[in-house]
């Protein structure tokens, strides 16, 4: 089955597409004896194609603004849902003409615009809430097949966090019986799998680290009215304010104890702000490198606090995202790990474009529902259970 995976994410940046042929996996066989709990069947999997498509200016802008807004339209929140459903669609579509493959199956992330995995008080209970928008049925009624959407919510219903669900694809690239994996994703922000060697879903770890993207292109964008730091150019020129990196690693959010995830809710626009008046009247490409230093710490110090000193032995970190295009990001998290003893390597070392891997998660948790399997990670996620994700909308 050819399923398209539909991704977009926290930098809001634009619209990901992913190909991939996916096949058997169906049914549920015993582990091990050490094991008690049932395993599914793991799929084949093979990537096919990818392709990116920005958002019009204007689109973006909207998306930002109602990212964490305090006060918003419910009216223009109702046609930004629908809005975002017909970019998907016209987004799959090119996809598919400039291939010349046609889909079965589409899995639609869609824009977060909030996501709160924790429970809080509100209205005198507490919640825990997520919201991700692209009308699910308006991207089926264009592109004429099944779209799964809506992934988030089912594992929040089982008490997880909802975040991080590519963890179920992390596992079934990269386990591996000798070589125990950590499987870095850098997009708006920056998350982590542990892959132990010989691992069963009940062993993987992921979470959150902390800010991706998201804190260096809001300053570039501040600074230097660029969307972003190419290649990590103006990072390059600069040089970080140590004390306000270690003021920043210091924030309650890198002290959690996982599972934990993030958004805007904690790396938006109060973060920049207050990121900004700590760098003062520094030089503005200091203050870039500033930024960049702190998502490559703050993904070391994840790795040192949570990951490292378990008894597993790692030997391999996997990165993908969009980070991996930024050179002095890359710079700065290879010798910020170097004492950890791992080797650097790229998704696309494995067949998978590290821009493409996100999408193509998606494209798998749509397979696995279609299919009635469970797709979430509870050791990831903290959900009490596994839970088939999504909802399905027919054309």
């Amino acid at each position: 089955m050819i399923v398209a995976g539909v991704m977009s994410g926290t930098s809001a940046d634009g619209i990901n597409v992913a190909l991939v042929q996916i096949d058997g996996g169906l049914g549920r066989t015993k582990t091990t004896a050490k094991e008690t709990a049932a395993q599914p069947h793991l799929p084949r999997f093979k990537f096919l194609a990818h392709a990116e498509y920005p958002y019009p200016k204007n689109v973006r802008r909207a998306v930002l603004v109602a990212m964490n807004a305090s006060q918003a339209s419910v009216a223009d929140l109702s046609r930004l849902n629908f809005l975002l459903a017909e970019l998907y669609a016209k987004a799959v579509l090119l996809t598919q003409r400039q291939f010349g493959m046609e889909v079965e199956l589409v899995g639609c992330h869609g824009q977060t615009l909030y996501h709160q995995g924790k429970p809080a008080p509100f209205l005198g209970v507490k919640v825990a809430a997520t919201w991700q928008i692209g009308e699910g049925a308006t991207l089926a009624a264009r592109l004429g097949v099944p779209v799964v959407s809506d992934f988030r919510p089912a594992d929040i219903a089982r008490g997880g966090q909802g975040a991080p669900l590519v963890p179920f694809l992390d596992y079934l690239l990269y386990r591996d019986k000798r070589v125990g994996r950590i499987v870095q994703n850098i997009g708006g922000i920056a998350n982590l799998t542990v892959v132990p060697r010989n691992a069963s879903p009940g062993q993987v770890l992921a979470f959150d680290t902390g800010p991706g993207n998201m804190v260096i292109d809001a300053v570039t964008e501040q600074l230097f009215g660029k969307s972003y730091d190419r290649d990590g150019r103006i990072a390059a020129s600069g040089t970080a304010l140590e004390a306000v990196v270690t003021q920043a690693l210091c924030g309650p959010f890198f002290r959690y104890k996982p599972p934990k995830t993030a958004g805007r809710e904690e790396f938006g626009r109060e973060f920049v702000r207050d990121f900004l008046k700590r760098c003062g009247r520094a030089n503005s490409r200091d203050v870039v490198a500033t930024a960049t230093a702190v998502t490559a710490r703050s993904i070391a110090d994840a790795l040192k606090r949570f990951v490292v000193r378990r008894r597993d032995t790692f030997s391999e970190m996997i990165v993908s995202g969009g980070g991996t295009k930024n050179s002095t990001l890359m710079a700065i998290l290879a010798n910020a790990i170097r004492p950890l003893e791992l080797r650097l390597r790229s998704s696309d070392e494995f067949g998978l474009p590290s821009e493409a891997k996100e999408a193509a998660a998606f494209a798998l948790l749509a397979y696995q529902t279609w299919n009635r399997q469970p797709s979430n990670v509870p050791s990831a996620t903290g959900a009490k259970s596994a839970a088939i994700l999504g909802k399905i909308s027919y054309a």
